[in-house]
């Protein structure tokens, strides 16, 4: 019996050491299992995260190279048409007059502030000149609690502003020897609690805290105006230890597109064309670039293979009121010129009464119009005209649709038969359009940023040249929104520092900013000024801005439903209303041209089908399901409205004198008119009448509720 029991007990003894192996090689097994589906879990969120990330910047350059496209469209009808009626001498007036400058004594008389009386009942901050820390206190304090500033105290500090600006250099020096760092903050684009939140974590601007604020205060978000009372309130009180750059978006162009112009005007609806106007004028004194420790350069966009800053300090900076439209004529010839838009003169002649060259007319003159009957005909006819008329214009001045691509950035534009002066003019020009709008690229060279529209891309081999050629350690640049607020490129050559969080959706990017001492290493500070933000996690964040980055790219193609019709068609040979996934995609990406993995987002934009065929009319009719409005507008004027609602929103805006939100209908057609030539969109006039007679239809499309015609 004792044997027996012995024997049992040393065969369990033996069994558990047995147990315990199989037990931890199951757990190993399941850890490593977890740890696989962790690891696919994670690539799959960004991946998902990427693709959104494509989507937001891809459909945002777009809509920068239309705004670009669009105003260059502005400056032929500037440079080339002459008004055939008074109704289009006064519309064609009211697209530019505004964007002239005005004199010294003409810019005090128009927005003198002490003609202007604050109210007893005013209960917000007021500001007494010079001003005191105590003043920017007080300020913060309002704008936290909402208050607004009256309009005489924002007129005065833009007066005062103005008065300093025009005293600093285009480029201007920082030494970390008087402080113990300096702060670069990025674009805020309007987004004032990145700003608070940079305070409160980094402290105020003082005479031991120096910040540069590199451009792009204002647009897209709502408090622009805030942002920039602050900045100048600062920068008037410390002048040596605050400076700020001049972004794009610090243009009035730009600004009647993305929302800063309509921001003032409702913030301010008595005086909010002189604040603009003062801004403005503000907006083209500001610095250029910001040099620390002559080492480390902050500029806004980027550079270019010619970018030189002996050039950029010389430049009288303030002439370029606008930088997406060179002025190519000179200034004493800008008087007549405006003249005759107003119908002073006869377009025949100068103001000396010499024959001038002929110019066009907003009336087709190149072949015979045909009879206004057929209404389809004279509108091919007319786009084909005036098609005609730009392209004469553009090669009159030089300028081709396309570029061959080994021809470098410098060698786009040619100069024969261009006097010096003109020369000059021209090469000003680009050196400022391209600090403030170019990128950097990974690859070699310098070539037309495209995708923006503006400026340029530069390679590693011109930042090395740049930054040999004047001594520089590293380049400091904003302009493009990155997820962790700052990256670096170029073999760390250049910084990209980005201070608005959640810039395209909740979640979608952190802010930051960088701080440099006497070694001038960078020290980067990153936040979400959001709370929801905060408590999202990883995946809900994703999700989130991932589903606003598709509904945005469904709209965008619902825009072009008759240009993805025609395209699908090319592949459908046989007229069976159905294509290959493949040809879809190929086809998608050749009218919208965004640059997108179209074959990794299709899940997301088109139900999976088992014989891999798409029936693309359905799918078409799906998507316009989701965009059309409750009211009863043709579907192809709803598709025209959506693909070009920010380009006529910056037109109306642009004629609307008194901001009001209204519109003449002579106007209004007449915008349809232009607008139909320019962008080859077939609308009648029976088109335009029942828009028109809608009188719900800008409050169903986004972005054009603000707009209705008086009729």
């Amino acid at each position: 019996m004792v044997g027996s029991a012995s024997q049992v007990s040393g065969q369990a003894g033996s069994g558990q050491p047995l147990a315990k192996k199989k037990a931890k090689r199951r757990a190993f097994k399941a850890a490593v299992l977890i740890q696989q589906w962790y690891r696919r879990h994670v690539a799959r969120l960004e991946m998902r995260r990427r693709c959104t990330w494509r989507i937001f910047q891809s459909i945002e350059y777009a809509c920068e190279q239309d705004q670009i496209q669009l105003h260059n469209f502005f400056s032929y009808l500037m440079d080339q048409f002459t008004p055939s009626s008074s109704k289009e001498r006064d519309f064609i007036s009211r697209m530019f007059i505004s964007g002239e400058s005005y004199k010294e004594a003409e810019l005090e008389k128009y927005c003198d502030y002490e003609s202007i009386e604050v109210p007893d009942s005013y209960t917000g901050p007021r500001l007494s000149f010079p001003l005191l820390p105590d003043h920017a206190t007080a300020l913060l304090e309002a704008f936290q609690q909402k208050q607004q500033l009256h309009a005489r105290y924002v007129l005065n500090l833009l007066h005062e502003t103005r008065k300093h600006l025009k005293q600093l250099p285009n480029i201007s020096h920082v030494s970390t020897c008087y402080s113990e760092e300096v702060t670069v903050c990025g674009d805020l684009h309007g987004q004032l609690d990145d700003l608070f939140l940079i305070f409160y974590k980094n402290g105020l601007p003082s005479p031991s805290k120096s910040y540069v604020f590199n451009g792009d205060f204002v647009d897209r978000g709502k408090q622009s105006l805030e942002i920039l009372v602050i900045l100048f309130t600062f920068l008037l009180i410390y002048p040596k230890e605050v400076h700020l750059n001049r972004g794009n978006h610090e243009d009035h162009m730009v600004n009647l597109r993305y929302g800063f112009t309509k921001e003032v005007m409702q913030k301010y609806k008595v005086h909010g064309k002189k604040i603009l106007k003062m801004f403005q004028n503000v907006f083209c004194w500001l610095p250029l670039a910001t040099l620390i420790d002559q080492k480390v350069l902050i500029i806004h966009g980027g550079i270019s293979d010619t970018t030189d800053l002996g050039m950029l300090e010389k430049i009288q900076r303030d002439k370029f009121v606008s930088v997406l439209r060179l002025k190519k004529r000179r200034e004493s010839s800008r008087k007549p010129e405006i003249q005759a838009i107003n119908g002073e003169r006869e377009s025949g002649t100068d103001a000396a009464g010499n024959e001038t060259a002929p110019r066009l007319s907003l009336q087709p003159q190149s072949a015979q119009a045909p009879r206004t009957a057929n209404r389809l005909e004279f509108s091919r006819w007319l786009r084909q005209t005036v098609q005609e008329q730009i392209d004469t214009c553009r090669r009159l001045v030089d300028i081709s649709e396309s570029e061959p691509e080994e021809l470098t950035y410098s060698s786009m534009v040619s100069l024969k038969d261009v006097d010096e002066s003109c020369w000059t003019c021209q090469e000003e020009w680009k050196q400022v359009r391209n600090v403030l709008w170019s990128d950097p690229m990974p690859q070699e060279g310098c070539r037309e940023n495209k995708v923006r529209g503006g400026g340029c891309y530069f390679g590693p081999d011109v930042t090395e040249k740049f930054l040999e050629k004047h001594s520089l350690q590293f380049l400091i640049r904003s302009h493009e929104c990155k997820q962790e607020g700052y990256e670096f490129c170029h073999n760390r050559k250049v910084l990209t520092i980005f201070s608005a969080s959640n810039y395209y959706e909740i979640g979608s990017n952190r802010g930051a900013y960088v701080k440099l001492g006497p070694d001038l290493i960078p020290h980067f500070v990153q936040y979400q000024a959001n709370k929801t933000a905060h408590m999202l996690t990883m995946t809900q964040r994703i999700s989130r801005v991932e589903e606003s980055a598709f509904r945005a790219l469904r709209e965008k193609l619902f825009a072009h439903t008759s240009a993805l019709i025609s395209a699908f068609k090319t592949y459908d040979g046989d007229n069976t209303g159905r294509i290959t996934l493949s040809n879809w995609a190929t086809a998608v990406e050749s009218v919208l041209r965004l640059g997108l993995p179209w074959r990794m987002l299709r899940p997301q934009l088109v139900r999976s089908t088992e014989d891999g065929m798409l029936q693309y009319k359905s799918w078409l009719d799906d998507l316009a399901m989701e965009q059309r409005s409750q009211e009863h507008i043709q579907s192809s004027l709803l598709e025209v409205i959506y693909r070009n609602r920010s380009n006529l929103e910056t037109i109306f805006r642009i004629i609307d004198r008194d901001h009001s939100g209204l519109i003449s209908f002579e106007e209004f057609q007449q915008t349809w008119k232009l607008f139909s030539s320019h962008m080859n969109i077939e609308l009648t006039d029976d088109g335009i009448n029942d828009l028109v007679r809608n009188p719900a239809w800008g409050c169903h499309v986004p972005c054009l509720h603000s707009y209705k015609a008086r009729t």
